[in-house]
């Protein structure tokens, strides 16, 4: 019998998602977010690849809206350098929203986590996303 996904956590703004191949999964859901529940999902993305040692992470943004101010400082400036230095996040495969201004949101993101010692590569279709973060 095959290993299957299962659900890590899950909010109105998206979920985090175990996969078998050892790996964390993020989908965003479309439309607005509050706040609270944006860093309620990353804080367990963050939590999960503590608990599992992994540092791989598959960012599926197709259907998210784009990243408000306060999102992405919170996200450049707290979330991405604790998830890096204490949580072993190294790889994040990104398939990009299909928002030109979501798009465009993730451009500091991957500059602020070369700093790092972090690796984002965007990807169009899930499968080439999926490969890629396989052999990191």
């Amino acid at each position: 019998m095959a290993a299957t996904s299962t659900i890590y956590f899950k909010n109105n703004v998206g979920c985090v998602w175990e996969e078998p191949a050892g790996y964390l999964r993020l989908e965003y859901y479309s439309g607005p977010r509050v706040e609270a529940q944006f860093r309620a999902l990353l804080t367990h993305l963050r939590q999960a690849l503590q608990r599992h040692g992994w540092h791989r992470v598959l960012v599926n943004q197709q259907q998210m809206s784009p990243f408000t101010t306060a999102e992405e400082s919170w996200m450049m400036n707290e979330w991405l350098p604790l998830a890096v230095q204490e949580n072993g996040y190294r790889y994040g495969a990104v398939v990009v929203a299909h928002d030109v201004f979501a798009r465009l949101a993730m451009t500091g993101i991957v500059m602020t986590s070369r700093k790092l010692g972090h690796t984002y590569r965007n990807f169009e279709h899930e499968k080439e996303a999926i490969d890629w973060l396989l052999t990191q």
